[in-house]
């Protein structure tokens, strides 16, 4: 029995080293596989960003309008209360 155990013993070291080298290769592979994954995943970032850069220059080029817009229907209103205000007082 001894001589058995000590047969068991001589090879746990290389099934462990074995098992070890299998997980480390395995581990290996699962990360090369991902590689393009990761890679079309970051394109698809590039691209969001680009597509948000291109809004927000679209954005920042028409502010300028749409607020002289807004300003000119403001005035629009402001004279129309203040004519609306003006007919009442009339009546």
């Amino acid at each position: 029995m001894i001589g058995g155990a000590m047969f068991d013993a001589m090879f746990a070291v290389p099934r462990q080293l074995t098992a070890v080298a299998r997980r480390v290769l395995v581990s290996t592979l699962e990360a090369v596989e991902a590689v393009p994954r990761i890679a079309a995943a970051l394109d698809d970032v590039r691209a969001t960003l680009k597509h948000s850069e291109r809004l927000a220059t679209f954005a920042a080029g028409e502010l300028p309008e749409i607020v002289y817009q807004l300003e000119e229907i403001k005035a629009r209103l402001e004279k129309l209360e203040t004519a609306e205000a003006h007919a009442g007082h009339v009546s």
